[in-house]
């Protein structure tokens, strides 16, 4: 991996922040956290401004209506967005990171035309219907079903912990579609529309006071067949296309803001007198090391899933390249990048002394999130066990 940018990628970099420069302080204030209809449209006139300056989708393949962007392309852009404090993808982020990439690697031809585009353009906002209150961590066990009528499934069942339900107009929702198959083969990807009759939403809220999940209650849902991305019962194969792109990309901007935020904590630890604690210099300069190991990992993830062999899909097809999709090395770098997360906000805690106890610090708030992490997108013993099995090649556990 040549991590020299090219003149090419230098002069990318420039115009990039020639624009964020101009158009950053013309944004209105951020709404609050807790105001999810003005956080949507918030977040969705930003991806708007992204896409109108040719920057939505900067890495998609062209044929999905991205850029077509190199890999380092892709990294830039991540970097100086986040060094210049724009705004994250926020409500857009399922779309954006999880069943965008997976309906471009996956979907088939009229499927990419009807639900890229509005992805791109800001205009519908996705949530993820992966989870359920009785399969924990087993994603594999659950049990909402879809039987098929006619030209459509209806399903029951209810789905937990579904990110950005409350303003969400689609759902990457998986159901079993034969509970008689073995658990991992009788399982359906569908599109579901959330405001499709029978639908019901209930926000649920965080240890940090935030509502982005909810429980989700299906009742004789109906959705049509030819939302069904993959073929009937494929669904755990498309399934592993969308969490690679959950644990191997989605978090790779989150990188570039912990080593801001760890450069803001040394300097916090100077102004307050920290500074002479020799063991908090040790270990901020351990989470410095840390943390610029794993933006490697990330520009070496990003750039093998650009040069992997193309893999099946769209029916049959292939996708070219992979549409970038993430190997098993984003659960290695899932794994390592949840607990350094957490360790940062301990370290900030212990810079911040009884600050960290100030509910209106920015920290506080990361900080409560950050437990979350070793959790989301697949818990830390699940990414273990990947790592043992699917990459070191170690029997399967008992």
């Amino acid at each position: 991996m040549d991590l020299t940018c090219t003149p090419e990628e230098e002069d990318f970099r420039a115009r990039l922040r020639q624009w964020l420069g101009e158009v950053l302080p013309r944004l209105p204030a951020p709404p609050a956290a807790t105001d999810w209809p003005g956080r949507r449209a918030y977040d969705t006139a930003w991806q708007r401004m992204l896409y109108d300056a040719g920057y939505a989708g900067l890495h998609w393949p062209r044929d999905a209506g991205g850029q077509g962007a190199t890999p380092a392309q892709h990294l830039i852009f991540l970097e100086e967005t986040e060094r210049a404090g724009a705004p994250y993808v926020g409500a857009n982020f399922v779309g954006l990171l999880h069943a965008g990439p997976t309906l471009a690697a996956e979907g088939t031809a009229e499927q990419r035309a009807r639900w890229l585009p509005p992805i791109l353009r800001g205009e519908e906002i996705w949530c993820q219907g992966f989870s359920e209150p009785d399969a924990g961590s087993d994603l594999a066990a659950l049990r909402t079903r879809a039987v098929r009528d006619g030209d459509a499934y209806v399903i029951n069942g209810a789905k937990i912990w579904t990110s950005h339900a409350e303003v969400a107009d689609w759902c990457e929702l998986l159901v079993r579609t034969d509970p008689a198959a073995p658990k991992h083969r009788g399982i359906s990807w569908l599109a579901m529309p959330m405001d499709a009759p029978g639908v019901t939403v209930r926000p649920l809220r965080t240890l940090a006071g935030s509502t982005e999940f909810a429980e989700v209650f299906l009742d004789e849902v109906r959705v049509p067949a030819a939302n069904r991305v993959g073929a009937e019962n494929d669904g755990w194969r498309v399934t592993m296309v969308t969490l690679s792109f959950e644990r191997g990309t989605a978090f790779v901007g989150e990188v570039v803001a912990c080593r801001r935020v760890l450069g803001a904590l040394a300097g916090a630890a100077r102004a307050n007198g920290r500074w002479g604690d020799a063991v908090l210099r040790r270990r901020l300069g351990r989470l410095h090391a840390e943390f610029t190991a794993l933006w490697r990992l990330t520009q070496w993830n990003v750039s093998e899933a650009m040069r992997a062999p193309a893999r099946g899909g769209r029916g049959g097809g292939g996708v070219p390249g992979t549409g970038g999709v993430p190997g098993t090395g984003g659960s290695v770098f899932k794994l390592r990048y949840s607990h350094a997360r957490q360790e940062l906000y301990d370290t900030a805690a212990e810079v911040l002394g009884a600050g960290a106890l100030d509910v209106d610090h920015e920290w506080v708030a990361d900080r409560l999130s950050s437990l979350s992490y070793t959790i989301a997108a697949g818990t830390s013993q699940i990414q273990q066990n990947i790592v043992a099995e699917r990459i070191l090649g170690l029997p399967k556990g008992r």
